[in-house]
């Protein structure tokens, strides 16, 4: 089927290319970028057209060209470090140049986001939360995945196994929960696992936009407790080839990650290639170094593709493969680490880079194919994609998987853009997934599968001078399929609801501004869930699902006070999400089960009417132009109403502060964009717990990064470094959320990284 629907489109795109009809319709644009306050120009200022996928850098004098757009009206957003991000619609029917002017600002805010609404927009006229981090953020931060480098977002966690598997948690809701988006495509990788982390390399992503609250409206099922979009780079200007080299090294693990990109543009014919390979021995806690923590992973994508009058088509493909060893925490009386065999293991073996018995191994592959294209008076965006996962767990063998899950899904989203009439943006939008899951192993945890999900929406967006309002309505259906196998039993399941949201945006002052939202989503049980039975491996329990489970539906109230001063902006978030029929696990009444002489708690899956509520607060001081104090706090609190107990896996309450000092020096100094950083990391004692948990101990950890860039004579970035320092005091702490906690093993222990970043480009 994808394999049809590619082909056709790809068709489709010739057509278009070649047409004559087409070419009355090309155009280009140009202009300057300048300092608003001097007239001075700005080099390396980055010019954007979001919606097309193509960007610029402007030269030397500030100047920018953009070729093979249309002749249309289109948001351009324009950047640079140490400036405003300006964004300004602009009519290519009636003008061929647009100069910018951009004002200095230590905060980079109001950025376009493609994030929590179809219609792209500066994020202060988007009614729903959303938070920006940066390439540099996530390359700086010391991470060792890609969710790991965005816990400093207020309201996201991470449920972690190891330093290699990370699950993100947005305001208490995780799992199935959370859709991550990756070249706009929902990543399906049997994320209802515990130990089962995102497939994504981290190196690949431009930013990645954070959005807190229901988003059922945008992505159907899943998506109840909010979304993390990883976004491509945009692809440069015609003629320009531009690309990196970067790698670190870190000393807890031993950690090496290399990553080489480069993409670029001929004459409307684009393409990206990127690659990743990371490799690390077991980690170190304050008291010891973890067995069988140690992982390796190797990462590959490539695009090519068209932008030209008539839009784009991108055609990816990309490879995720990692081997990850998984701690079962067994120790000899003495209190030391044993292996499979029992056997006391050696210092060799503490710090081997190779995989230990049990261990995963998972790849994942996906062919996507993105396009834009102009219709009408408005366009079409499509994007059909296949995925397939591959998730091998061996327990006894290193070549025979003890539990060998095979998915393959298939997906296609389409959104048509109607012409923007009297400020009214009308959006209509409909998506279809095939999904099947087979297993290939000894042994099975879920049954084979196949579901069907169907869904439509429809939204439209008013934007006044002061005031935005949006609204829309979307409906989804989802038949599942279970076989009999195993000690499974086949069953059948349909799901169907209606999902729906209005919001606002205020500017209520010249630096205060309001959000307000109203959602209802919906999520159907995933297939654990509802058919779970046996042990997982690296999960320390066993797992009991019930078919019988209902559909959760939410109703979430979010706001927000946003204000942007000179020298202090802050933001208050608060939210309360009534959530029906809510599922979690539960060991009830301390059941344990025997198996293979081995005694296992018993977790069955539970439902009822619930609340998550709560806060996030943020206060950014800058008292002079290169000095910030950063500062959040985030709370979650979760209830089942019906027993008045409190919800489990529900994050502690987390405060960030940061002091931050840019370096100010000579723009042709042979070193700039000199930084340091300190800050702290405290988390609070989570005693509102489960009656099947235990309370969690607070704990603050002391974060510091440092780093430069090297010039040329000429102004060229030559390189930047850095060295990022993580639990700087060598804490002992166990986080709740860590799966290591069941076991008595602690959180990762002192960590510099050591980094560094090679630019390269040529412009036409």
């Amino acid at each position: 089927m994808i394999r049809h629907i590619i082909l056709i489109l790809c068709l489709v795109i010739a057509v278009f290319t070649y047409s004559p009809a087409m070419a009355n319709s090309i155009t280009s644009i140009s202009g300057r970028v300048t300092d608003k306050q001097t007239g001075a120009p700005i080099q390396g200022a980055n010019v954007g057209i979001s919606s097309l996928k193509l960007g610029a850098t402007t030269n030397n004098n500030g100047e920018y060209t953009l070729t093979n757009v249309p002749k249309a009206k289109l948001l351009i957003d324009v950047s640079r470090m140490g400036y405003k991000t300006l964004t300004q619609l602009v009519d290519l029917t009636t003008t061929s140049t647009a100069d910018f002017q951009l004002e200095i600002s230590v905060i980079e805010a109001d950025e376009v986001v493609v994030t929590g609404s179809p219609i792209l927009g500066k994020n202060s006229k988007n009614s729903t939360t959303i938070e920006t981090v940066t390439k540099k953020d996530l390359t700086q931060s010391g991470a060792t995945n890609i969710i790991d480098a965005l816990k400093s977002v207020p309201g996201v966690s991470q449920i972690t196994t190891g330093g290699a598997i990370s699950k993100p948690v947005i305001r208490g809701m995780g799992y199935n929960r959370i859709v991550t988006l990756s070249n706009d495509v929902k990543q399906e990788g049997q994320q209802w696992g515990d130990e089962h982390g995102i497939e994504i390399d981290q190196y690949s992503a431009s930013k990645v936009e954070v959005l807190r609250g229901p988003a059922s409206l945008f992505y159907g099922s899943d998506a109840l407790g909010g979304v993390i979009n990883i976004i491509d780079p945009t692809v440069p200007a015609n003629g320009n080839f531009s690309g990196q080299f970067a790698s670190n090294y870190s000393t807890n693990n031993g950690l090496t990650a290399n990553n080489l990109q480069f993409q670029g543009n001929t004459n409307g014919i684009v393409y990206r290639l990127n690659g990743t390979y990371k490799n690390a021995m077991s980690f170190k806690t304050p008291t010891e170094r973890v067995y069988n923590s140690a992982f390796n992973e190797d990462d590959l994508s490539g695009m090519v593709g068209f932008n030209k009058s008539w839009g784009f088509a991108h055609l990816t493909y990309s490879r995720f493969n990692t081997k990850i060893g998984l701690t079962e925490g067994e120790r000899d009386n003495a209190g030391n680490f044993v292996d499979v065999d029992g056997n006391p293991v050696s210092e060799s073996d503490l710090k081997s880079r190779s995989m230990f018995l049990p261990f995963q191994h998972i790849t994942h592959q996906k062919l996507t194919l993105n396009s834009n294209v102009n219709l009408g008076k408005g366009f079409l965006k499509t994007t059909a994609s296949f995925q397939n996962n591959q998730r091998r767990e061996l327990e006894d063998s290193s070549t025979d998987p003890a539990t060998y899950f095979y998915l393959n899904t298939y997906s296609i989203d389409s959104k048509y853009y109607f012409e923007e009439i009297n400020g009214w943006a009308p959006v209509f939008g409909i998506s279809g997934t095939i999904q099947n899951n087979s297993n290939k192993g000894e042994e099975a945890l879920i049954p084979a599968y196949d579901m069907y999900t169907g869904g439509a929406f429809a939204y439209v967006k008013k934007a006044w001078n002061e005031f935005t309002l949006d609204a829309g309505i979307r409906y989804d259906a989802r038949k599942l399929n279970a076989k009999q196998e195993y000690q499974f039993n086949s069953f059948n399941n349909s799901f169907s609801n209606i999902s729906g949201s209005v919001g606002m945006t205020w500017q209520l002052a010249d630096k205060l501004g309001l959000k307000a939202n109203v959602g209802r989503g919906f999520r159907a049980p995933n297939i654990a869930e509802l058919s779970a039975d046996g042990v997982h491996e690296g999960t320390f329990r066993y797992e009991k699902g019930n078919v019988n489970l209902k559909q959760e539906t939410s109703l979430q109230f979010d706001a927000a006070l946003n204000w942007e001063g000179k020298y202090v902006s802050s933001s208050l978030n608060g939210y309360y999400n009534f959530i029906n029929d809510y599922i979690y696990y539960q060991n009830i009444n301390n059941e344990q089960i025997d198996v293979n002489g081995q005694l296992y708690p018993v977790y069955s899956y539970v439902q009822g009417n619930s609340a998550l509520r709560g806060l996030e607060f943020s206060l950014d001081i800058h008292p002079v132009d290169h000095l910030h104090f950063e500062n959040s706090i985030a709370y979650t609190r979760g209830t089942n109403n019906e027993t008045n107990t409190n919800l489990p896996f529900i994050p502690q309450a987390k405060l960030i502060n940061t002091v931050r000092y840019d370096f100010e020096g000579r723009k042709d100094a042979s070193i700039s964009k000199i930084f340091v950083s300190a800050g702290f990391e405290t988390s609070f004692k989570q005693a509102k717990v489960d009656p099947f948990e235990t309370t969690s101990n607070g704990y603050s950890v002391l974060n510091s990064t440092i780093g430069a860039t090297l010039r040329s004579a000429s102004g060229k970035e030559l390189l930047s470094l850095y060295v990022a320092g993580r639990n700087l005091t060598n804490t002992n702490y166990i986080d709740h959320l860590s799966r290591f906690k069941e076991i008595g093993i602690a959180g990762t222990a002192r960590t510099i990284t050591f980094g560094i970043s090679v630019p390269f480009s040529h412009q036409h």
